[in-house]
């Protein structure tokens, strides 16, 4: 997209929720409404309240940050009966069940890791064989963890199996997404380079099942990324899978997808997660907690609750922009999370907003002013 003013078109959606109107930018009880036709006083349109007006109100009630905001359920236990059971659950909960979970978890990685180094360093004459067996490992320590959680997860519609030119796009929670849908099939995933334990596990384990990593803080990763998909789309043999919002959303709403999955002339195979928050919050905000404390939290849960649901595949329409696609599958995905759509771009959480994100919204002030000056 052009940067210059003049070829500037926000998206119709965008249009719809942003476009300021003049008429909300003049005082009501001004004297342009008692003025004759074809008079339009100067101090009306520098008036300024109701700009000042607009803003307390976005703040106010600013959709942007509600969509990386962990809501806290609502207290029941504090009266004279249900307190009690409350403590019991807290004990059963940190001392009966958290226990046990580290224990299937620690079972888990003996069982994993006895079985993935000889697999790895002994078989790589094998490659074919190898890659098979590593990816039922990955699979199985993925159960291992969801277990760790007593995950309940109810899969909806047809497993993914690996048809040539297609790609898989999700709604982006957690981290957990990816184990949740990893243990039902091997996917290739692109996501965020972590540091850490996590990070660990990205450059050795991970590799295996084809993974892409990026850093959102180096531009070259970009065009790197770009190539990888291409190639990954056209030769690989097992699904991947994309996270289009680039960022965890805390799951009441969708933010705006990424154009890279939608524009590899593939088939976009829309996946669509949702929790229940009536055990457990599954958002993780990166920025407050660490993975370990994440995971930790829901291993002191009762349980982890969630649908997913394997939508039709869908294909670019004749005369359809990649960013127009990319909308169209997130409007499916939102619809069978009942999920909200909002106009922002997730990677604003990360930097300060663009001055094309400004120029734009100029632009559309500026416009409703000329209208209303060749209306006057």
């Amino acid at each position: 997209m052009s940067s210059t003013t003049g070829t500037l078109r926000p998206s119709s959606s965008e249009l719809d929720l942003d476009r300021p109107n003049i008429e909300d930018y003049l005082p009501s009880g001004s004297s342009i409404q008692q003025e004759p036709r074809g008079k339009l006083r100067l101090r009306d349109l520098l008036d300024i309240s109701p700009t000042l007006t607009e803003a307390a109100g976005a703040i106010v009630d600013d959709s942007f940050t509600r969509c990386f905001k962990s809501n806290p359920p609502e207290p029941w236990n504090w009266n004279i009966y249900l307190f009690p059971l409350w403590c019991c659950g807290v004990v059963i909960r940190y001392f009966i069940l958290f226990p046990v979970r580290v224990l299937v978890l620690t079972l888990g990685w003996i069982i994993f890791l006895s079985s993935y180094i000889p697999v790895h360093f002994l078989l790589k004459g094998h490659d074919r064989l190898r890659k098979k067996l590593e990816r039922f490992l990955v699979e199985l320590i993925c159960s291992f963890f969801v277990a760790s959680w007593t995950g309940v997860v109810k899969y909806h519609g047809p497993r993914p199996s690996m048809r040539p030119n297609q790609v898989f796009v999700a709604n982006h929670t957690s981290m957990i997404d990816f184990i949740i849908l990893e243990q039902m099939t091997a996917f290739a995933v692109i996501m965020q380079k972590h540091a850490g334990w996590v990070g660990l596990l990205q450059s050795t384990i991970l590799e295996s099942v084809g993974c892409i990593w990026f850093n959102r803080t180096e531009s070259k990763d970009r065009e790197i990324v770009a190539r990888k998909l291409r190639e990954h789309v056209q030769g690989a043999d097992n699904p991947l899978l994309i996270f289009p919002e680039g960022t965890c959303v805390n799951n009441h709403y969708t933010v705006m997808f990424k154009k890279g999955a939608f524009e590899l002339g593939c088939s976009v195979c829309p996946v669509a997660i949702k929790y229940n928050k009536i055990f457990v919050d599954a958002f993780w905000n990166s920025r407050k907690q660490s993975f370990t404390k994440h995971l930790l939290q829901l291993m002191t849960s009762w349980a982890v609750v969630c649908d997913v649901w394997y939508l039709e595949p869908q294909n670019m329409r004749s005369g359809e922009t990649p960013i127009e696609f990319a909308e169209r599958v997130r409007d499916i995905i939102s619809a069978r999370a009942g999920l909200k759509m909002v106009p922002w771009d997730g990677y604003l959480k990360h930097s300060r907003p663009s001055p094309k994100h400004r120029e734009r919204k100029q632009q559309s002030f500026a416009e409703s002013v000329l209208r209303r000056l060749e209306e006057k």
